[in-house]
């Protein structure tokens, strides 16, 4: 009797396109939408030729609408900032494109370089500036859409309790996800 499978003999599901599931025409899960800022990253196509760079303010363009969410793109020139923010009760995917960004959160501060992606929940309270030389662009999803993105004080990101601590009512985890190539975390 063999007993191989497909799985145990490729060893990755991912090197086996037929055993893959076909993507769904809009996503439902976070992993799902970090997956579509992943392939919208990918296909330069998509975005490249959209991108302006405005010296007076962020520039920002909706690139794309589905069921329950928004695709934001963003470009950045050096010093520019979104000061501290939550985004109401929308979850949200962060991908950058091209250049760098620092995020700040009461966790700290974290590097992003291009292909860095960041996921976070409703109640993360964050800043994201462009601390480099070079222009960025990056990628946002939201969802359910952005219908609000509350500006916070500067001391927002620490409590009374002392460097590190959460602020109030902020859940640690809000802000706590993320993963990429050039995404290193300090402080």
């Amino acid at each position: 009797m063999n007993s191989d499978s497909d799985l145990q003999i490729a060893g990755d599901i991912l090197e086996v396109p037929h055993l893959l599931q076909p993507p769904r025409e809009h996503p439902a899960t976070v992993a799902e939408f970090a997956g579509l800022a992943r392939s919208i990253a990918a296909d330069r196509s998509q975005w490249e030729h959209l991108v302006r760079y405005d010296a007076a303010s962020r520039w920002y363009h909706r690139l794309r609408t589905g069921p329950g969410y928004e695709v934001w793109l963003l470009s950045w020139v050096p010093g520019q900032g979104s000061g501290l923010h939550d985004h109401g009760r929308s979850s949200g995917v962060l991908t950058v494109l091209h250049g760098a960004l620092t995020e700040r959160t009461e966790r700290g501060t974290r590097a992003l370089g291009a292909g860095a992606q960041r996921v976070f929940a409703p109640g993360c309270v964050h800043e994201v500036v462009n601390d480099a030389l070079e222009p960025a662009v990056s990628l946002h999803i939201y969802f359910p859409g952005l219908t609000e993105m509350p500006m916070r004080p500067a001391a927002g990101l620490r409590s009374a309790a002392g460097a590190g601590a959460p602020a109030a009512g902020i859940p640690a985890s809000a802000c706590a996800a993320g993963h990429g190539p050039a995404e290193a975390a300090s402080g």
